[in-house]
Parts: structure tokens; C-alpha cells; sequence
């Protein structure tokens, strides 16, 4: 037995034996390109009117707030929730949201988007939460997302609610692995960001 053992540590000596015993780099995803709003016009330009608007941080659940990428498998167990062992996100989805969402606003209306209110004062703010965000197996080959998230608009003087809205949205997953799960939670981020927008157009006080 012990010459087995010492035959054994020989043979690791050797550069191809370390490989062995190197688990793979993680794959890190983000959001990807971001992409211009749909060829639907929006239902009417979003009326700001000189009017800043602060964007706040998007939030997450504590179970949400990390780099995972979270699935469930219903056809198992749907009170369970599971992340991908060798894939991460670059960043928590709540700040890879709230960086295109501010982008996106701020492309959409030329006006002054704050996101940080000791920077200057804001008119309105516009809080948003991500509820769900995570990949969805009927079987063991067949996925989709789920994509859940609140905003609420404030008047900041006042701290009134102006109004508010949850987006729900589910998007097949083209296949049943992380990749596939980023795929569709990245168009489903921009699904959101659409939709957000044009309520907003509609939130937004005219004057």
C-alpha cells in the first residue's frame, strides 16, 4: 500500500497531473449590449419639463442581493431555490439594472438624471425593486425566467406617491443551463426597461 501511495505522489509530479485538480474559472456574465428602446413609440414623450429626477439604487431581497444566478426546478422541488456553482453575474442585477435604467431615462428625456441626492436636489425620484429574477425548470430540459419589479414615483418635497407599478415578465429560456438563463434574463431586463419607460411617460406630472 505504501508504495502505492508513494508511486502515486511521483506520478503528480508530473505538469499534467496538476491539471487534474483545477476546477474551471467561474463564467461571469452581465447584462450585455444595451439596447435602444422598441420600435414602439412611446405613448407620448416623457414630460419632464425641466424637472430632475433622482434614480435611486435599485434594490433586491437579501436572498437576491449577490452575484448569483439563481433556478428553481418545479418539477422537483418549487420551494427551493438553487444558483449555478461556476457562473456568476459581474455585478448584483439590482446595479447592472440601475445602471441602464438611468442610462436609458436619460437618453430618453435630455434631462439631468441625479443619482445621489447630495449631489443636487431632485424634483421626483423614482424607487425601484427587483422582486424575482431567476430561472424557472417545468422539466428537466425545459426553462424560463421569471422577471419581477415595483417602482414607485415620489414627489421628493412632499414625499407623496405619485404612483406605482409592478412589471411582470416571463421569457423561455433557449437553453436549460446558466447560459440560457442569462439570455433570457438580459432580454427580460430590457423588456422592463421598456416598459418602465413608457410608464413613466405617463406618471411623470406635466407640469
Amino acid at each position: 500500500m505504501t508504495r502505492i501511495f508513494l508511486l502515486l505522489a511521483i506520478i503528480c509530479l508530473f505538469p499534467g497531473c496538476a491539471s487534474l485538480h483545477k476546477s474551471q474559472p467561474a463564467a461571469v456574465y452581465d447584462f450585455g449590449l444595451q439596447m435602444p428602446l422598441s420600435s414602439e413609440p412611446l405613448s407620448q414623450p416623457i414630460p419632464l419639463r425641466k424637472k430632475s429626477l433622482l434614480v435611486a439604487d435599485t434594490t433586491a431581497p437579501v436572498w437576491l442581493d449577490s452575484r448569483a444566478i439563481h433556478y428553481r426546478l418545479l418539477y422537483d422541488n418549487p420551494t427551493q431555490s438553487y444558483t449555478y456553482a461556476n457562473n456568476r453575474w459581474i455585478a448584483t442585477p439590482a446595479a447592472l439594472f440601475t445602471q441602464q435604467l438611468r442610462n436609458r431615462i436619460a437618453a430618453g428625456t435630455q434631462e439631468q438624471v441625479i443619482k445621489d441626492n447630495s449631489i443636487a436636489a431632485a424634483d421626483h425620484v423614482l424607487l425601484t425593486e427587483l422582486e424575482e429574477f431567476s430561472q424557472v425548470f417545468d422539466t428537466a430540459t425545459d426553462s424560463h425566467i421569471v422577471a419581477g419589479l415595483r417602482a414607485s414615483l415620489i414627489e421628493r418635497n412632499t414625499r407623496k406617491l405619485l404612483a406605482q407599478k409592478d412589471f411582470n415578465i416571463t421569457v423561455k429560456a433557449p437553453s436549460a443551463d446558466a447560459a440560457g438563463a442569462v439570455s433570457a434574463l438580459s432580454a427580460a431586463s430590457n423588456q422592463l426597461l421598456n416598459e418602465l419607460i413608457n410608464w413613466l411617460a405617463t406618471a411623470l406630472p406635466r407640469d
